[in-house]
Parts: structure tokens; C-alpha cells; sequence
């Protein structure tokens, strides 16, 4: 079983946040959302901000290198690039956001149909991405805006119409995503606690099979929801020497 073996079952990836601006003016990414995963931002260089939209309302929080920002499962979220903005993404359950754990803000209309939702998101050739890129993020900010703009009015509707949405877009796929926590995070925190277990009743035996890894980046980067993204591979290929 190939599983990640990096602290808690994450996944680790480098991300220059897109830099061109949106129609609103505004330079960053594609606004999103994901169902079951955790995200979070150490930022290591550049300022920026994050908006976000979750049961407080809306808020906007700045980044700058040091920042470290995380946000749960339902937090619509947006990174804005004031310059340079680069940072370090950690991401609980790994897989699981390429498996689709992701839903960006396109118009309600699109969310609610999964041809047309396909047909958004998708990037295409590699000829032309960056274009595409840029198109996705400008349908997605429009989303955005307008549930920033009514949940700002005090109408929390067009948010809570989105959530309902994206969960009837992923549910064909979201059986897949059981399999991919029970072997990630869900294994690890399973052997932490069998580990523990052990070194409670005196047993060091595990302690001989220490070992390091290290994570190769990926060589080229890929045009991601947020920015230019590249990711470091963590998985674990050898057998758990349990």
C-alpha cells in the first residue's frame, strides 16, 4: 500500500500566488472551497492577503512572510497577491483535493450543473493554459463577489445554495475519498497510537527501524487554482515495517 508517511497524513506544496488582476481589480487566485480537507499558508515571502467567507462572514486576513493561516472544511477562500506573494501550502489528506476535494466559486448557475462545471474548471492543452487559467479565476471571482456582497448585506443564502451545490457536484465521486483518509491520515494516527501503545508497555522494538526521507519537488511547475503550484512527492512507497 503506497501511503503518505509525511507528518499527519498532509501533503506539501510550493505556490506562487497568481500575480495578473481579476476583473474587480484585484491580483490572486481562483476563489474555492474544499469539503473535507484542512488547508494552511506559511507564507515565506511577498504580501498578500487571504479572503475568506465562513459562519462569521467575511473577512480579509493579511499575509506577509511569517504569516501562518489555516481554515476548515467550508471556508470559501481567495489568495490576493499584493507582490511577490509565495508560500508554503499544507494540506490535510493528501489526494484527496486531486480526487476532487475542491469546488471553486463559478456563477450558481455553472455549480449547479456538472457539464458546464466540468467545462469551466477544465484547463485543457498545454497550449494556451495560462489563458485558461486566468478565465477560470475571473468566472470564479465572479461567484465570489457575490456571495461576499450578500453575506456583507447580512443574506447568508447564496452562500449556504453553494454549499448544497458543490456537495451534490462531488457526491458521485466522494466514496473514492474514504479510502484515501483511511490510508492516509487515518493509518498514520492508527500506528502513532500502536507506537504509543508499544513505548507504554516498554517496547522500543519500533526504534530500529528509524529512518529519513527526503521529498523531491516536482521539476516544473503547473498553473493550480491559486497560482503556479509545485508539488513535493511524500509518498511513502516501502512497506510499513510494522
Amino acid at each position: 500500500m503506497s501511503v503518505s508517511s509525511f507528518p499527519g497524513g498532509t501533503s506539501l506544496s510550493h505556490l506562487d500566488i497568481y500575480a495578473d488582476a481579476a476583473p474587480d481589480g484585484v491580483c490572486g487566485g481562483s476563489p474555492h472551497m474544499h469539503l473535507v480537507s484542512t488547508e494552511a499558508y506559511v507564507v515565506v515571502e511577498g504580501r498578500g492577503a487571504l479572503q475568506t467567507i465562513d459562519r462569521e462572514g467575511f473577512r480579509e486576513s493579511e499575509l506577509h512572510a511569517g504569516s501562518v493561516v489555516w481554515f476548515t472544511p467550508g471556508t470559501i477562500h481567495r489568495a490576493v497577491n499584493h507582490g511577490g506573494l509565495r508560500v508554503i501550502v499544507l494540506m490535510s489528506n493528501a489526494g484527496l483535493p486531486e480526487a476532487g476535494d475542491a469546488v471553486m466559486t463559478f456563477p450558481a448557475d455553472i455549480v449547479a450543473d456538472p457539464d458546464a462545471y466540468a467545462a469551466a474548471a477544465s484547463l485543457g492543452e498545454p497550449d494556451g493554459r495560462e489563458e485558461r487559467a486566468s478565465r477560470r479565476r475571473d468566472l470564479a471571482v465572479t461567484g465570489f463577489d457575490a456571495m461576499r456582497d450578500a453575506v456583507t448585506a447580512g443574506d447568508r443564502g447564496p452562500v449556504e445554495r453553494f454549499y448544497q451545490a458543490a456537495g451534490a457536484l462531488v457526491l458521485g465521486s466522494a466514496t473514492g475519498w474514504l479510502q484515501l483518509v483511511q490510508e492516509g491520515p487515518l493509518a498514520q494516527a492508527e500506528r502513532s497510537l500502536a507506537l504509543a501503545e508499544a513505548i507504554a508497555s516498554g517496547d522500543v522494538t519500533h526504534l530500529r527501524d528509524a529512518r529519513v526521507r527526503e521529498a523531491p519537488a516536482a521539476d516544473e511547475r503547473r498553473f493550480g487554482m491559486c497560482g503556479l503550484i509545485r508539488a513535493y512527492d511524500v509518498t511513502d512507497l516501502e512497506e510499513d515495517p510494522r
